[in-house]
């Protein structure tokens, strides 16, 4: 390998992006082109990168296994960075296996981080974590650690363990210190403001407050019955109720928990469970069933009793009622706290990321725009969608993934 070939990896590796582009602008041979694609996906031009990493990849004669292994890696990457989600993995896991056959320890360990960075995207937490203790972080330079550490701070975080977040923070900062690399000290020092901003508020007796993620963390942890507006669940402490799948008896849970200790009356049980106006007989006759569908539901940690004005929710131990609902309630916010991360999605990504249909998402993505909360950039294949991020507090709650239940 040539000396400039040398100084541009040197002058990559370092994140002076313009160095490297000066010394293998003109070329045309195959670490030349590897190079030059990913200095322009650092640049921005996702576009032009693939294309040069993918001419590299071909470049690379057959005996070069490493360096076609090593160009699979960094296209993986920009399709991660470019919410590309439908992206082959087999092809990823191959490079992988290469780099770890040959002994290139570092970019294997490297493939294994944008594995689990993908898993966590689309809210495969369990599956993430399994590949994180197969990973092993030491050979990894400043730079690749402090990616590592992000991906750990984001499953914690995820799983609403803040302690074990701030601490893989920490860490992530000083290897990005270490890497002198000013995008990456941004990005983990946005990463680290996430926990100390408003992630929920709590509606309760004495009214309603923003919690940040610290407070939901002790909140689901106390002796509360919590009605979860975020993963609409009823929980206690480690005991969980979904009510997912049951949007109406969700709904009956939050009115009365909003009203307890006091009983909540017949007419705004209607209101906001089934919309209704006006009550008739029909509706009252509904409401009577739905309730005993809510009181059987939530029969191990509450009781529903009937008053003269409506119904009261009881904890059965001793404890507080209170809700636990989104910074900002809109329809569709799923479909924005993935958007609100800045990037352009497509739908078919959205969709993976949220395990539901393209059509769906599509419609959501549609009401979204005509409100003006949403834009879209190109069109058929190549139509991204995007928002400016939401300043004043993370949608880490909003994001798919299974609630902690501990």
């Amino acid at each position: 390998m040539d000396s400039l070939i040398v100084a541009a990896a040197q002058a990559l590796a370092a994140g002076d992006v313009l160095g490297a582009l000066k010394r293998v602008a003109l070329r045309d041979d195959a670490p030349a082109l590897a190079l030059r694609g990913i200095a322009m996906a650092q640049l921005g031009d996702l576009a032009r990168a693939k294309v040069l990493l993918k001419s590299a990849a071909r470049a690379f004669g057959p005996r070069e296994a490493i360096a076609r292994a090593r160009c699979v890696v960094a296209e993986a990457e920009i399709a991660l960075v470019s919410r590309d989600l439908g992206w082959p993995e087999k092809a990823l896991e191959t490079a992988r296996a290469a780099l770890e056959k040959h002994g290139d320890r570092i970019n294997a360990a490297h493939a294994r981080n944008l594995q689990i960075r993908r898993l966590l995207l689309i809210g495969h937490l369990d599956a993430a974590e399994r590949l994180l203790a197969k990973l092993d972080p030491s050979p990894l330079p400043p730079a690749a650690r402090a990616s590592h550490e992000l991906a750990v701070a984001g499953i914690a975080i995820r799983r609403l363990r803040i302690e074990p977040a701030r601490a893989a923070l920490i860490r992530a900062a000083e290897a990005a210190q270490r890497a002198g690399i000013s995008a990456l000290i941004v990005e983990v020092q946005d990463a680290a403001r996430i926990l100390d901003e408003p992630a929920a508020r709590l509606v309760a007796k004495e009214g309603e407050r923003p919690l940040s993620l610290d407070e939901v963390e002790a909140l689901l942890a106390s002796a509360a019955l919590v009605v979860d507006a975020c993963r609409n669940v009823v929980r206690r402490a480690g005991d969980i109720i979904s009510l997912a799948s049951r949007p109406v008896l969700f709904a009956l849970a939050r009115v009365l928990a909003e009203a307890a200790p006091a009983d909540a009356p017949r007419a705004l049980l209607l209101s906001r469970a089934f919309g209704a106006r006006h009550a008739d007989e029909s509706h009252r006759a509904r409401l009577r069933v739905e309730v005993g569908r809510l009181r059987a539901a939530l029969e191990p940690l509450a009781e529903i009793s009937a008053t003269a004005e409506g119904f009261v929710l009881t904890p059965r131990l001793p404890g507080d009622v209170v809700v636990l609902a989104p910074p900002v309630e809109v329809e569709h916010a799923s479909v924005l706290a993935l958007l609100s991360d800045g990037e352009a999605w497509s739908s078919s990504a959205l969709s993976i990321a949220l395990s539901t249909s393209t059509r769906t998402v599509q419609r959501a993505l549609d009401a979204l725009a005509a409100a003006g909360m949403v834009q879209s950039v190109g069109n058929g294949r190549a139509c991204r969608w995007m928002m400016p991020p939401v300043v004043g507090f993370p949608t880490t709650l909003l994001l798919p993934g299974p609630l902690p239940s501990d």
